[in-house]
């Protein structure tokens, strides 16, 4: 059993304690774990799914199935891989459900800087990647253009290069917490990952090539 001590206060315990205090039945502490994530995890979903009312749904499912097998979580094992990976099973299930098109994204191209790399692992960094070269914005205007173009840049790449990439770029987890996710082995991961950034560059080169000129 995982030790919490008494006098802390909720913001201050780990995700893990948090989910021990649940179990003891503390529900103020799923509360607390649930505002944790609410914009991390919401704003996933919505690059995943395409659309802000199906991510409220799913976070929702994924919550509650939190709920559910909250007794078989591991607590010496991190909570968070283990929270996206059942909203990313619950998204694939309602994209089987609703039999949508691909998804798009919300992120702006400078969101995150690339996956957590171990001493095994090279850090990818989704735009140095790229072998399109995308112009640089000198205004906001042009900023918004460039972050609506990439969006629909990612929303037309197959649904198996767009999770990889969400996951280990947008939301940074480590190759191997990717790997545990998705059930794929890690060398899939990162074959997939630079497929994505392959796939990113032809599609922008293909569309929106004369941007990269001006």
């Amino acid at each position: 059993m995982l030790e919490v001590p008494d006098d802390v206060p909720l913001k201050e315990l780990s995700d893990e304690q948090l989910v021990e205090l649940y179990r003891r039945g503390r529900t103020e502490a799923f509360n607390e774990v649930v505002q944790r994530y609410q914009r991390e995890l919401f704003h996933f979903l919505v690059r995943f799914l395409g659309s802000r009312a199906a991510a409220e749904d799913v976070f929702q499912e994924t919550f509650l199935q939190v709920h559910i097998s909250i007794d078989s979580f591991d607590t010496s094992r991190r909570f968070r891989p283990w929270l996206f990976t059942i909203s990313a099973n619950k998204a694939r299930d309602y994209l089987r459900r609703s039999r949508g098109g691909p998804a798009s994204l919300s992120a702006s191209i400078g969101a995150a800087g690339g996956a957590p790399a171990s001493e095994d692992e090279s850090q990818v960094a989704f735009v140095d990647l790229m072998e399109a070269d995308l112009p640089r914005p000198s205004d906001e205007a042009q900023r918004q253009e460039i972050r609506q173009l990439v969006q629909k840049t990612v929303a037309q790449m197959p649904e198996h290069l767009r999770e990889v990439l969400i996951l280990a770029y947008f939301h940074r987890f480590a190759y191997k917490e990717v790997a545990e996710m998705l059930g794929i082995p890690l060398g899939t991961v990162k074959s997939r990952l630079h497929a994505a950034v392959a796939t990113f560059s032809q599609i922008w080169k293909q569309h929106y090539g004369e941007l990269s000129a001006q």
